[in-house]
């Protein structure tokens, strides 16, 4: 394995995406729901990028799932019509809304209350035009969402048919499954998930209200589920690229993570053990998501230029644009020899954090000899 020759002429920090692992990923998730009978709807948030969600929607134009307007803006007028704007709708954001559908976005908003209901209901009138919402269900306590029991799931679903609107269905996210470890965990979570919604599905159903989409997802139980019997859609993110707390809890290998920073040796503390780098938390961003693992991760961990892990080398402090890069407490390796200039890559903690820190991706291709590419990233709400 050697250094893409261009690395040399990037600034540092930048961040790296490993085309071959991406696409790997990409049709191993693919592949799965093929094999369950279940459509994906992958989440774009993770990448933010036009260039990423061409290699993840077949169609080029969905279906998607995004977590604000401002990437439901971005994604519609590249091309994607079909999107799922998937948190909770706050009712001044439904003019935003009305106005995408009008420009012809078949625009979905998320609702868990009767206020929320009633205004989607409201604004579907003002305008003539019917907007569509699914109910959130909580499978697992871990955000909003309504229990599959709930009194009001039925009499929110009457508000919107009622008042103007469309109910599509119900949706929920295993966020729990997050802190599961194993594929057998992941699996009891997955089917969690299921059965929430297929329950909710069920209860509408017969009360005479509508139910077409039936929608579940997460990284981990996408991996993992082995029964969606009932479910019409899987949604999952970070699955594209993958991390250390994916990594942790045994949804991939460390191997199968696509995402990167390149970073430079600027100094040395050897009596501390330390060795400086330009690449801090403004970089990798704050996330510490593998601290309440079984192995703790630090900011990341150290790669030389090829990508080859180094053994027991984490960043274990991070600072704002000072990342410090010691050995794993406990560990018996040596501290290698990095002289002040070598370049390194830190594979992230969490992908769609670390990958927020910057505005571009620059793209390892799958070709040897092929330059490297940039692709954009955008932010904002």
């Amino acid at each position: 394995m050697t250094a893409h020759p261009q690395l040399a002429d990037l600034p540092t920090p930048s961040l790296l995406l490993d085309e071959s692992r991406m696409l790997a990923n990409i049709e191993r998730l693919r592949g799965r729901m093929a094999g369950l009978g279940v459509g994906l709807r992958p989440h774009l948030k993770t990448a933010k990028s036009v260039d990423v969600a061409r290699h993840l929607l077949d169609g080029g134009n969905g279906p998607a799932t995004v977590s604000t307007l401002r990437e439901a803006e971005v994604f519609f007028e590249a091309g994607v019509t079909d999107i799922l704007y998937a948190v909770g709708i706050a009712p001044q954001k439904l003019p935003q809304v009305a106005k995408m559908r009008a420009a012809g976005c078949d625009l979905t908003v998320l609702l868990d209350t009767i206020e929320q209901a009633d205004a989607v209901a409201a604004a579907s009138r003002e305008t003539d035009a019917p907007i569509p919402a699914l109910i959130e269900i909580d499978c697992d306590g871990h955000r909003g969402g309504l229990e599959p029991g709930d009194g009001r799931l039925v009499e929110i679903a009457r508000r919107l048919v009622e008042g103007g609107a469309t109910l599509r269905g119900i949706m929920t996210h295993a966020g729990e499954s997050y802190g599961a470890v194993g594929m057998e965990a992941q699996a009891v979570f997955a089917e969690r998930e299921r059965a929430a919604v297929v329950a909710a599905a069920a209860r509408l159903r017969e009360a005479g209200l509508p139910c077409p989409v039936v929608s579940v997802g997460s990284t981990p139980t996408a991996h993992a589920a082995r029964d969606l019997t009932g479910v019409t859609e899987m949604r999952a993110g970070v699955y594209v690229f993958f991390d250390l707390v994916m990594a942790g809890i045994g949804v991939c290998r460390v191997e199968d993570i696509a995402l990167s920073v390149l970073t430079t040796v600027i100094g040395h503390k050897r009596e501390r053990g330390w060795i400086l780098i330009d690449a801090g938390w403004m970089a990798m961003s704050r996330d510490r998501g593998t601290a309440a693992q079984t192995v703790d991760q630090g900011y990341g961990l150290v790669c030389d230029e090829t990508g080859r892990v180094l053994d027991d080398l984490l960043v274990v402090t991070a600072n704002q644009e000072h990342g410090i890069v010691a050995l794993r407490k406990g560990s018996t390796a040596a501290l290698p020899e990095l002289p002040v200039g070598t370049r390194l890559r830190i594979v992230p903690n969490h992908a769609c954090a670390t990958a927020g820190q910057f505005d571009a991706y620059h793209v390892l291709p799958k070709e040897a000899g092929v330059p490297l590419k940039r692709w954009s990233r955008f932010g904002g709400w």
